[in-house]
């Protein structure tokens, strides 16, 4: 069913992106009486259509193919437990190229050709910037997995909601005092130079500032970069940490010469995962990242202390004890960032079904009730943790987790509070009319 990327090869399916994943409830292993309806009689027996946003191709394709599995893998329990309102849930898929202009294009697709219900799934932060816009036009639902702070910012629209998975500002004042406190106070940044990174120039030197360390210098590489040591020379002799967030095709590289420029003698390290997504860190040339540490969203690698939501969530998606594909220990996850697929899949199947919702008459009240959310309990919709969220900014918060880089694998040795993490709404969506 899929190509030797790890995508769903459609073309060798007889079936059509618009009913790719229809039906996915089949797998569920579930034992049935013959004549057996799985979904309940709903006043619509349609399914409920969800747009996908993929990254299959571009910078983001590593993410893409893993959003997609996650993706699979949350429509199939959904549909099992009886999809949404007694609905069977269809996913239709579009490649957005990770790219802005594009990705506007695949919107405006979804809601005049596809007639999807809503649109889910854009992770890279300028594709969602230059999406958002087509998604308040059309007045479609815009559920994206992105990190970035521009939803939070209420820059965008009333459309678009991150119920998922953090913004990148609650991250970094989440991981300040831990980073000033344990890693070090001179603090040089290496960054992507597209939207992404911008929220970390922007947001890291405040939070930094105010536990007592400096931010000595910003340096930023554009995520198709393919050779970064010329870049390294930027940094201070007096650099104490080297906080380090790069995307993109070559970050196995980027990691590689930064160990070739600093032999055995180095600062600290504290990097995002990004820098190492879909990447295996026991990959030649990557032995200095011994006792390094990385923020990571949802853990990499199996915990001593997981819990049995997140052991179920891991088997669902197909993922070992080291984050790779089960029976394929060199095609590396995005565990870091793909949980927020399954959990925003849950957040869109609670919100509908608290708004009655029956098809695209109802999405400004779609809107009101994702709005009107406020917790999301721990447990098998929110297997990476508890979550708070702010219907007025349209952003959830919660836990992240700092993992320390020991004996070739990752091992979780802090996690923050949600409060830890609370910023005041700067503005108020909520006003904007549907």
């Amino acid at each position: 069913m899929t190509d030797k990327n790890g995508f769903f090869d459609l073309s060798k399916t007889g079936l059509t992106r618009r009913t790719a994943l229809k039906g996915l409830a089949a797998g569920a292993g579930l034992a049935v009486a013959p004549g057996f309806v799985r979904y309940s009689q709903a006043q619509s027996s349609a399914p409920v259509k969800i747009g996908f946003q993929s990254h299959r191709t571009g910078i983001g394709a590593a993410y893409g193919r893993w959003y997609e599995k996650t993706t699979a893998a949350a429509i199939k329990a959904i549909n099992a437990a009886g999809g949404i309102n007694g609905r069977p849930v269809e996913v239709v898929i579009e490649d957005d190229g990770t790219d802005p202009a594009r990705g506007a294009e695949v919107v405006a697709k979804f809601a005049t050709q596809h007639k999807t219900d809503i649109v889910f799934g854009t992770l890279f932060s300028h594709v969602v910037i230059g999406s958002a816009p087509a998604a308040g036009e059309a007045k479609i639902p815009y559920f994206v997995v992105s990190e970035g702070h521009h939803v939070a910012s209420t820059k965008l629209n009333r459309y678009v909601f991150q119920p998922g998975i953090t913004d990148v500002k609650s991250q970094i004042q989440s991981m300040a005092p831990w980073i000033s406190a344990n890693v070090g106070k001179k603090v040089t940044m290496i960054y992507p130079d597209f939207a992404f990174g911008y929220d970390h120039r922007d947001y890291l030197p405040p939070a930094l500032k105010a536990q007592g360390a400096d931010v000595i210098a910003q340096i930023a590489i554009p995520p198709t970069e393919s050779s970064f040591t010329k870049y390294f020379p930027q940094i201070p002799a007096e650099t104490e940490v080297i906080y380090h967030v790069m995307v993109g095709p070559a970050v196995l590289t980027f990691v590689k010469e930064l160990g070739e420029f600093y032999g055995s003698s180095r600062p600290q390290l504290f990097g995002f995962i990004d820098s190492l997504e879909a990447t295996d860190i026991n990959s030649p040339g990557l032995e200095f990242l011994d006792g390094s540490h990385f923020w990571e969203g949802s853990p990499r690698y199996a915990q001593p202390d997981d819990s049995a939501a997140q052991k179920a969530y891991r088997a669902a998606v197909g993922i070992d004890d080291n984050g790779a594909a089960v029976g394929d220990p060199k095609d590396v996850s995005t565990a870091a960032h793909m949980f927020g697929c399954w959990e925003t899949l849950y957040v869109v199947k609670k919100a509908m079904e608290d708004a009655g919702y029956k098809g695209p008459e109802d999405r400004a009240k779609l809107v009101e009730a994702t709005e009107a959310l406020t917790a999301f309990a721990e447990g098998p919709e929110h297997p990476q943790g508890a979550k708070t969220f702010n219907g007025k900014i349209h952003q959830c918060f919660g836990i992240q987790n700092i993992s320390k880089v020991e004996g070739g694998k990752l091992k979780v040795v802090h996690k923050t509070k949600i409060e830890d993490g609370l910023y005041e709404a700067e503005g108020d969506y909520t006003t904007q009319a549907l």
